[in-house]
């Protein structure tokens, strides 16, 4: 087994520019569906979840990219953060091919002006 790390850091203002100034064009470019819903039920928290999944998709690339034969293998919207029943946030890779990929831990964290992901992967040998 292998055991591969990512981490991203990232200022929340440059997420909530993005949005204010893309708008759903960015959105829809990064974020799934299932995303944008959980993070515009957060109200005036909603700019650190979106930022938090910007860093935990980052996180997640730096993670896997050892496993890609190209980096345009992956889009960020096939790299989607998703919360469990009690709310324990999980990372859902689609689009390519996981079978070396055993298990996928994630935490996330954010305050007042960064939002942070660390990703841990179990890689089979």
């Amino acid at each position: 087994m292998k055991v591969t790390c990512g981490v991203d850091i990232i200022e929340i203002s440059r997420i909530k520019e993005n949005i204010e100034q893309l708008g759903e064009k960015f959105l829809n470019k990064i974020f799934t569906l299932n995303e944008i819903e959980y993070c515009e039920s957060k109200k005036k928290q909603k700019y650190q979840h979106y930022a938090a999944r910007f860093a935990a998709k980052e996180a997640t690339f730096k993670a896997i990219s050892n496993q890609l034969n190209n980096k345009y293998d992956i889009s960020w919207k096939d790299i989607e953060v998703k919360n469990d029943k009690e709310g324990r946030p999980n990372v859902i890779i689609t689009g390519i091919n996981l079978e070396k990929i055993e298990n996928i831990d994630i935490s996330l964290s954010h305050c007042k002006e960064y939002a942070i992901a660390n990703v841990t992967i179990l890689i089979k040998d």
